[in-house]
């Protein structure tokens, strides 16, 4: 697991009935080739993030996978149509197994 990964969301705390909003996220995350070497000379083991998703109210509203030449700390926005109150679940998966999530809630009026 990778030290430090901090996921990160902004998500509007209201919006109406049907509103497309903004959704920006950001992790915290070193990403790790599996080419470098430590002060020993042994391999760093690869830690890279390889897909993202957003769900709402248990409703996939986007799946991305990365590829190795992502960027550290990866950053995406992207927009939703938000038909109710519900909550939004970030979930990061990292090449070395590990899971990285965070929610946010959203009231519609």
């Amino acid at each position: 697991m990778a030290k430090d990964v901090k996921p990160r969301v902004k998500v509007p705390k209201k919006a109406s009935a049907g509103e497309t909003i903004t959704i920006k996220t950001l992790i915290s995350h070193k990403m790790e080739s599996g080419q470098r070497k430590d002060g020993d000379g042994n391999a760093i083991p690869r830690s890279i993030i390889n897909r993202f998703t957003a769900d709402f109210n248990d409703q996939n509203v986007i799946d991305v996978t990365l590829e190795p030449a992502i960027s550290t700390n990866p950053y995406f926005q992207f927009e939703a149509v938000v038909p109710e109150s519900g909550e939004f679940k970030f979930t990061w998966y990292d090449d070395d197994g590990s899971v990285y999530d965070t929610s946010k809630k959203i009231e519609v009026s």
